[in-house]
Order: structure tokens, then C-alpha cells, then sequence
């Protein structure tokens, strides 16, 4: 993540907000913010450099990278293609993958299909955003969530009942217009008014969002949960996605998983959407909090709406 943390205190000099309003609603106490200079496949290529390294694979052994992200460099070409050319993976086959917040999970599950077809067999995917160059300052009910950051993990084949056990997928396109950015794409190309009006930034109406995850983020961790014969009993640690800790809660709940067995970091990093499950994953891991043979449960929402889970033997 960058270096430049942006505190709770800081946005009560920015907007009419206060540090008490924005814990009790989200848990977010600072968030990290890249300067100008950084963009989304400079924070994504630094966390494949890095992942690449505990794995002890060369750039060249890779044969996919599927970067998942809200937040890219420009619409084409691909994150991913910067990202190739930036760590040297010049074998790699390079893309995108858009689900918003659940980026890294639907990241995770398109790799896992790739090697079990027999196609290919490394595979780097990377969950990078950053946010905060689509968020609009003036807007005090999103400008407090969002944080940038990239995670990455490296896929190769496991044994039987080790590694990826399995993922769900799902989504509702029919509520898409409750979490977007307006404009920048073919719909409402970049014009002056566009600009004037401030719609290249995200708008979201929370309420409903927030139901819906619930929901959704729920139904997700009970499903893949099922599909692979297991309960919330059978979890070792569940890694939600980092967008708020009632909603967190609340999926805990549904599973019946104390939250004891959940890992939360959003009040230090806020809501870095497709990063926000690899930064938990990887900050857990090098605590000690994820040994051999456990099971860990991934479960994420976005916009879109796109939801999903995975269950991983680590």
C-alpha cells in the first residue's frame, strides 16, 4: 500500500464529517492514499514482484496474469499488460477481470478453471486498486471509505483436497446503478459537462448497498460452504472483504463463526475493494494467524452487484 495515510481526523478539516460518525457507520479509522505519480499497475506489479519472490517463480515461468480491478490504469490497454511489461513476464498471457470489490475472488476462481483444464499451470493474480483517483472529495458519504492497495498470489497445481476446495460466483445487474461511476465509458463519453457535472467519480447510494450486501455476502459464504459439504464449524479463518464491519458481522453471523475466527483489518486500510481480500490475507498470514492445513474462507461483494466465495485448504 502507499506510504500516505489519510486519518478520520483529517477529513473532519476536509468535510463535515467526524472520526465518531465514521467509525460507527464503517469501522475506518485511517486509509492509505497514492500520491499522483502512483497508479494502479505500479501498486499491482510492486505486490506481484513480491509474491513472485516467495514463490520462488521467475517472471518468465508465468503463464497468465488476470488482474482484477475497479480502478485501471486507462480503459485499455489492460492493467495487466502494464503489469507484464513492468515485472518482465514477457510468456504471460495478460488480462483483466472486472467485478469491482469482488475482483480478487472472481480473480481466484478463473485461474483455479484454467489450471484444472490442463491449459496452464502458473498463474499470477493480482487484486490492485486505486480508488481514491475516482473519488470525489466533496462527497463526505464516500470520500471516508476508500483506500488503495494491491495484493497478489501466485497458482499452481495442489494436491487433492488442498489448495482452491471450492468458489461461488454470483451477481444482479439489475442493480447496477446503485454503485458506478456515470461516466468515462461509451454510455457518457468524457465531455466538459461530464466533467462539470462530476461524474467520473464513484457514487453509490449507501442504504441500499449496504442491504444488499449483507445479503448477498452472506448467501455467498453459505453456498460455497455447501457445495463443498462443510459449515461454518469446518472454518479456520474467514477473510471477508474490507468494506465494513457491520457488514462483516453480519456474514459472521450467518455462518455462525465467531468473529474471533474473522479477520478484520479495515479500520487501518478502509475499503481497497479487489485488494482488500489478498492485503488480509497476506497481513494474517505473517502474523501467524493461518497455519498448514487450515481452512480459510474468502467471501467478497461489489458493484455491479458481483459476489463470491472460496474455501482454500492453506
Amino acid at each position: 500500500m502507499p506510504d500516505r495515510i489519510l486519518t478520520n481526523q483529517d477529513f473532519e478539516r476536509m468535510v463535515e464529517t467526524s472520526d465518531e460518525w465514521i467509525v460507527t457507520r464503517s469501522g475506518i479509522r485511517e486509509r492509505h492514499i497514492s500520491d499522483d505519480q502512483t497508479a494502479t499497475s505500479d501498486l499491482a506489479a510492486l505486490a506481484a514482484q513480491r509474491a513472485l519472490k516467495e514463490a520462488s517463480i521467475s517472471p518468465e515461468e508465468l503463464d497468465v496474469i488476470i488482474v482484477g480491478t475497479a480502478s485501471p490504469d486507462m480503459i485499455f490497454p489492460s492493467t495487466a499488460c502494464l503489469v507484464q511489461n513492468l515485472i518482465g513476464a514477457r510468456n504471460a498471457a495478460p488480462m483483466d477481470l472486472q467485478a469491482a470489490c469482488s475482483g480478487f475472488i472472481y480473480a481466484l476462481t478463473v485461474g483455479k478453471a484454467f489450471i484444472n483444464s490442463g491449459q496452464y499451470r502458473t498463474i499470477l493474480i493480482i487484486g490492485a486498486e486505486t480508488l481514491t483517483k475516482i473519488t470525489d472529495y466533496k462527497d463526505r458519504s464516500t470520500c471516508v471509505l476508500f483506500g488503495d492497495a494491491a495484493g497478489a498470489a501466485v497458482l499452481r497445481p495442489a494436491e487433492k483436497d488442498e489448495g482452491v476446495l471450492e468458489t461461488y460466483l454470483g451477481g444482479n445487474g439489475s442493480l447496477w446503478h446503485l454503485l458506478h461511476m456515470p461516466a468515462g465509458g461509451s454510455r457518457k463519453p468524457a465531455s466538459h459537462e461530464t466533467v462539470d457535472q462530476r461524474l467520473h467519480f464513484i457514487k453509490m447510494s449507501g442504504n441500499e448497498v449496504f442491504k444488499a450486501a449483507v445479503k448477498a455476502m452472506g448467501d455467498a459464504a453459505l453456498k460455497v460452504l455447501q457445495k463443498a459439504g462443510m459449515n461454518g464449524q469446518d472454518v479456520d479463518l474467514m477473510i471477508p472483504h474490507q468494506a465494513n464491519t457491520r457488514i462483516i458481522k453480519a456474514t459472521a453471523r450467518r455462518i455462525h463463526l465467531p468473529m474471533d475466527k474473522v479477520y478484520v483489518n479495515i479500520d487501518r486500510y478502509g475499503n481497497t475493494s479487489a485488494a482488500s481480500i489478498p492485503l488480509a490475507l497476506d497481513e494474517a498470514r505473517r502474523k501467524g494467524k493461518v497455519k498448514p492445513g487450515d481452512v480459510l474462507l474468502l467471501v467478497a461483494f461489489g458493484g455491479g452487484f458481483t459476489w463470491g466465495s472460496a474455501l482454500i485448504r492453506w
